[in-house]
This record gives C-alpha cells, structure tokens and sequence, in this order.
C-alpha cells in the first residue's frame, strides 16, 4: 500500500456516502445490561464504543469529553458530506438539517425551540448573556464567586464597568456543605442590597463543586436579583433540569459531557426574558425579539452541529440517571480510600448532591501552583495517570481528576494507589 492508493480508497469510500440526513453509525456490538454504577461488565461495553489512548490512565476529561465510536462514524461523514456538496447542500438542504438538530436538542432538554440558540461552546453562549444583560443600572452590583470560570468572571467585569456597575466577588466555604454555600449567597445578599445580577457555577471547573441553584435562585428572587447560571460541566455529567434551575438564562456544552463534536452549545433563554439581553452587534434586525438575534456566530462547524442528534441518540441508550451514578461511583471509589489519609486534603464534599464525577485534591498544605503543578506531573511521569492542575480558589491551587465512562475502577484504583505512594 502506498500514498496512491491510500488516497484512492478515501476519494472512493467519500463516494459512497448517502446524501440523505445522516444518522449515527450503528454501535460495534449491542449493549446489555441495567447499567447500574457497579456493574464492570456492563461498562465494560460502554467504554467499548471509545477508542482510548493506551499512552496513559486518561483522568482529565473535564477538558472536553471524546466522541464514542457511533458518533465519531457520524461526525466523518458530516464533514465528508459538508465538504463534499459545499454550499450546493448549503444552500439547498441544510438549513432544515440544522433546524432538526436544534429541535431534537429542544426536546431533549425539554424547554421550547424558542428558548434555546446554539453557540459554539458555553463560553460563547454566557459571553452573550453576561454581555448583553441590560437590567444593570450604574450604581447596582453583579455578584461572583472564586470558583466561578475565569472567562466568566472577566465577563462580568467588563459588562459591569461598561454599564456603570461594580461587581463582588466572594469566596465559597471550604469545606464546603449544602447549608453552607446556600448561606454564603444569603449573606452576600443581605449585606449587599444592591446586587441584581448574580453569576452561578452549577459545578465548578475547578473542584466539582455542585452547588444548590435552585435554592440560591429562590433566595435571588425574592429580593429582585436575575442568575446567570453557568452549566457548562452539569449537562451530560449529572442529571440536569435547565428550566427547573430556577434561573432565566443557561449557558451549556454538548462537548463536554454529552459527546457531541468540538464547537456545538446553547445559550438558553427562559420564554419572556429575552429583552434583558442586548441583541448581538452584527444582528441583522435591530429590535428583533428572537433568541437567535442575541448570538451571531458567523460561520460555524456546520458538520458537528449536525451530528448533535447522534451525539444525543447515543447518551439516550445510557440514560442520564445511570450515567451520573456511574461517574460519581468511579469518583466515590478513589476518594474513599483517600478522604481519612493523613497528607490528602480532598477538596470536593462527599454529599451527593454537591458533585458528579469532577473532584479536586492536594497534599496538605501544598497550595502554590507551582507545587501542584509538579504533582500532576508526578503522576504522569510516575504512574502514567494524567491529571491537571488548577488555580483561582481562595484556598489555593490543587489538581483536579476527571473520569468518564470509558474509565474503569481499576483506573480509578491506580489514582488512589498512586497518592498514597507520593503520599
């Protein structure tokens, strides 16, 4: 075989594609099975649907989540199909093709078609939403956290200074409980009357922390405040609820923890709000009162945004439920033989409701970058486990491990084995 006939067979195997609206690919064997969190066998097959690197233990996937096997076969031949028809489909076809996407995606997250636009990633979407929320008057106040996303909290200092408004930030508890970070908001609010706008991480890109929106939504309304809730790590890794949040605008992934291609999430605006956000700069109808006027995208990866509704058929034969007790019992596993270990500080709190599958941890009193930076690395050059390091808590840096239903409990096992060796 040589680079000829290499090329040959992809020309040939593109000509062979279907025009029609492609599906998923069928998955490589059929999964059997409950899908209960402790079933090795049953998830077994499920990591069967990823080709994995062998190179590590791959223990960082809060980064982006991969593509299983029926997705990735879907994602090639959008983009073989894309390419191949060019604006011929472009012009012709898509528009309908995209609309389904965005339909299907409607329906499953159960909120109307009118109350979601699709963005490139959830950056995008809350750039959108911090950017263009106008009910900010000189003089009031937006309110963020330190484990809220770094982006974000730029975000909402530059909205803040453009409009007039100043901005608080506060630090979450550590250790951190229910009742806890519910109060942390209430007294912020109570000693700030001025706060109506307040930022919340469902959960935390740097420690997993989920926190209660709901209860913090409740508590922002009846004194006025409008939430912004940033979900772009809840969606596909716990069960999530968009409208049942409590809070008229969400920014999400689906190329996180849903599977789908790099460059697909949604901004999602509760029906009646969408005047509290500025129209885009380059919308083209000024005054319009669509969603999609708040986002303008240009040009986008038109191919994976066609594949979301595989990306969406594969995590329905999982089931949300199953998948979020599966990744919070491969993060139970390792945590528990580490939370009562002299020299571990496990910063994210065993609560159910307070995580997914994101836990952070570092040695005790080890809070500088630079120092877990290099334990990260330790377990990389060490054990072959990859991690990464992250910064921004008021508390300090620490290192953040990430597993996804490909990992097993014996990866999880070598985690724990591992720290308590550095340990």
């Amino acid at each position: 075989m040589n680079r000829r006939t290499v090329l040959q067979g992809a020309v040939a195997g593109a000509a062979m594609l279907p025009t029609a609206t492609l599906r998923a690919a069928p998955a490589s064997a059929p999964i059997k099975g409950a899908g209960q969190a402790s079933d090795e066998a049953y998830w077994a097959q499920i990591a069967a649907q990823y080709d994995v690197t062998d190179a590590v233990i791959q223990l960082e996937n809060g980064n982006w989540g991969m593509m299983s096997r029926p997705v990735l076969a879907a994602y090639q031949q959008c983009v073989a199909r894309v390419n191949r028809e060019s604006s011929y489909y472009a012009r012709r076809g898509m528009g309908a093709d995209l609309g389904a996407a965005h339909a299907r995606l409607a329906s499953f997250l159960g909120v109307e078609r009118e109350e979601i636009v699709l963005t490139r990633n959830a950056t995008e979407a809350l750039k959108a939403l911090i950017g263009g929320y106008n009910r900010i008057k000189p003089g009031q106040a937006a309110l963020y956290a330190d484990l809220d996303y770094d982006s974000m909290q730029a975000s909402l200092e530059a909205s803040m200074a453009r409009r007039g408004a100043r901005t608080i930030k506060i630090a979450l508890p550590e250790p951190a409980t229910y009742q806890n970070v519910i109060d942390a908001y209430a007294q912020a609010f109570e000693t700030h009357p001025d706060i109506k706008l307040v930022l919340l991480t469902h959960i935390s890109h740097r420690t997993g922390l989920k926190i209660p929106v709901r209860e913090i939504s409740a508590l922002a309304q009846e004194r006025g405040i409008d939430i912004i809730v940033d979900a772009a790590h809840s969606l596909g890794q716990v069960e999530l609820d968009i409208a049942g949040l409590g809070a008229d605008f969400v920014g999400i992934n689906l190329h996180k923890w849903m599977g789908a291609p790099l460059g697909v999430g949604a901004a999602y605006i509760r029906k009646g709000r969408v005047s509290a956000i500025d129209p885009d700069i380059a919308d083209e109808v000024p005054g319009s009162g669509s969603i999609r006027s708040r986002v303008h995208t240009g040009t986008v990866d038109f191919a994976a945004t066609l594949t979301l509704p595989a990306a969406l058929d594969f995590q329905a034969t999982i089931g949300a439920a199953a998948k979020t007790a599966r990744l919070q019992a491969l993060r139970d596993r390792w945590v528990g033989q580490l939370r009562d270990l002299p020299g571990i500080e496990v910063l994210t709190p065993d609560d159910p409701r307070m995580h997914g599958g994101i836990t952070s941890f570092r040695l005790s009193g080890r809070t500088s970058e630079a120092e877990n930076k290099a334990l990260a690395a330790t377990l990389l050059d060490r054990f072959g486990i990859f991690t990464v390091h992250r910064t921004g808590l008021a508390s300090g840096a620490c290192v953040r491990a990430t597993p996804a239903l490909f990992n097993s409990m014996a990866d999880v096992d070598a985690l724990a084995a591992a720290l308590k060796q550095i340990v």
